[in-house]
Parts: C-alpha cells; sequence; structure tokens
C-alpha cells in the first residue's frame, strides 16, 4: 500500500485526484522530452526570474519576480530565501494572502517519470507557514493556517489549522506540534 491509497477516500485528500497526465511520446523516460512540453526560451525566462526570486534582499521584489512568472501571490506573501518554485509549470502555484515559505523550501507542479509527466496545481492557503528546506509535491493543498514543519516531504493536502511534520508528512499530535 502506497502514502496515497491510505488518504481519505474523499477527493480532498487525493492530491492523484487533481493531477494530469501526459504520456511520454517516445522510448524514453520523460525528462527526455520536456522541450515538448514547453518551450526552451519559456523554462530559461523562468529561470531567470526564479533566481531573482531566490535571492532577491527584497520580498517585495521576490513576489514581483514570481508574478512575472505566473505564480499566484496573495498580499503580504512573505517568500523566504533560497525557496524555489516549480520552474516548468510555475503558473500551477497560487500562494494566498500572508502565506510564508519558508527558507530553501520547494514546491514543485511536475513529475516527470519513466512513461509519462504529471503537472498539477499547488495552492498554499492563507496564513498558511511552510517551513524551511520543506518539499511540496504537485496537486497538493495546503489549507488556511496550516503549518509544515522544516525537512517535510508533502504528498497529500493539508487541512486548515494543521500541523504537519516528516518525510512523508504526517498529523501532529498536540503535544508534539508544540514542542513537548
Amino acid at each position: 500500500m502506497t502514502d496515497d491509497d491510505a488518504a481519505p477516500a474523499d477527493a480532498e485528500g487525493r492530491r492523484h485526484d487533481r493531477i494530469q497526465h501526459h504520456p511520454t511520446p517516445g522510448p524514453r523516460n520523460s525528462l527526455q522530452y520536456w522541450t515538448d512540453a514547453k518551450p526552451v526560451w519559456r523554462v530559461m525566462l523562468n529561470y531567470v526570474f526564479v533566481l531573482v526570486a531566490r535571492i532577491a534582499p527584497s520580498l517585495k521584489l521576490r513576489n514581483w519576480a514570481l508574478r512575472r512568472i505566473g505564480v499566484t501571490v496573495g498580499t503580504g506573501v512573505s517568500w523566504g530565501l533560497e525557496a524555489t518554485p516549480d520552474v516548468f509549470w510555475p503558473e500551477l502555484i497560487t500562494i494566498e494572502d500572508d502565506a510564508i515559505i519558508g527558507y530553501d523550501s520547494v514546491i514543485l507542479c511536475h513529475e516527470f517519470l519513466q512513461d509519462e509527466y504529471r503537472t498539477g496545481e499547488v495552492v498554499v492557503g492563507e496564513r498558511a507557514m511552510i517551513g524551511a528546506k520543506a518539499t511540496i509535491l504537485p496537486g497538493v493543498r495546503i489549507g488556511t493556517g496550516a503549518q509544515v514543519a522544516a525537512n517535510s516531504l508533502v504528498t497529500r493536502d493539508v487541512p486548515a489549522g494543521e500541523t504537519v511534520a516528516g518525510v512523508p508528512a504526517r498529523p501532529m499530535s498536540g503535544g508534539e506540534a508544540d514542542g513537548e
């Protein structure tokens, strides 16, 4: 049984229900054909703005750079240094008002696999917090006020107000979430 098999039966908790599947057009793995999926010039331009978003000293400048590549960025978003949005499909990322994206975290909207590649929108809810070095996979929704602990791998939705941690990320019990 995989982690996603253990997810709730409803669509709210299953990122795979929201992911689009794109078959590999030839005999090699899907990454070999990335130029069929996205124009080279677009990925290169995205990469330049991703670099600005990663290293700019100003939150305002980081958010500006993210918006230039199609990320939906709410008011008061804090994008941490070295945090990386998806370079291929940044337009699939939505970060709602006052969310915090921690230092060196990664938000992915694609998965290149052997026989296909997958894409899925990622939504980080209002006042949600993504800890340092966390990785969010395609199709995941982080609810309003939810918290993702540092170094976590988020493979499924995080309900509003919940705190998750680990690889893969799981809900924290009351005592653990409070640092006890």
